[in-house]
C-alpha cells in the first residue's frame, strides 16, 4: 500500500474539494492518502510519501503562497531524498490555469517525476472535472 500525500492550498474551497476527491480517489484504491495545507505540510510528510499530488488555485497566473511556503520550507532539506518521487498536479482557476507552469518548475527543482498529465479545473469541480482526477489519479497510481 502507496502513501500519497496530497498536498494543496484553497482559500475559495474550489481546490479542497478537488483535492478531497483525489483522496477518495486514492483510498478507493486500498492506499494511504494524507491530505494536508501547505502551510500545514512539512518535510517528514514529503519525506514519507510514495508520490505527491500537488494542488492550488492560479493567482496572478501563479501558484498560491500558501502552497508555494511548503516547497520553500522543504526544498533544500529534501535534497538527495525525494529526486523521482512521482506527482501529478491539478489547478483550480477562474479561466486562466497558467499556476500550473509555476508548480511544474518547482517540480522540477525537486526533480519530481511526472506520473500524469495536469487537470486544469475551471472554478469548482463538476462532474465531468471529478471523472478526469479520479482517472488521472489512476494513472499516477499506475506509475508508483
Amino acid at each position: 500500500m502507496a502513501k500519497i500525500l496530497i498536498v494543496y492550498y484553497s482559500l475559495g474551497g474550489n481546490t479542497k474539494e478537488a483535492a478531497e476527491i483525489v483522496k477518495k480517489a486514492v483510498e478507493s484504491t486500498g492506499h494511504k492518502a494524507v491530505m494536508k495545507t501547505g502551510l500545514e505540510a512539512d518535510l517528514k510528510d514529503l519525506l514519507e510519501c510514495d508520490g505527491i499530488a500537488i494542488g492550488t488555485p492560479d493567482y496572478f497566473s501563479y501558484m498560491a503562497g500558501g502552497l508555494k511556503d511548503f516547497f520553500d520550507r522543504t526544498l533544500y532539506p529534501s535534497r538527495g531524498k525525494v529526486e523521482d518521487k512521482p506527482y501529478f498536479a491539478f489547478v483550480t482557476h477562474g479561466g486562466g490555469g497558467k499556476a500550473i507552469d509555476s508548480v511544474e518548475r518547482i517540480a522540477q527543482s525537486f526533480n519530481f517525476k511526472k506520473a500524469a498529465e495536469p487537470v486544469l479545473i475551471k472554478n469548482s469541480p463538476d462532474s465531468k472535472a471529478r471523472k478526469l482526477l479520479e482517472e488521472t489519479v489512476m494513472k499516477f497510481l499506475a506509475a508508483l
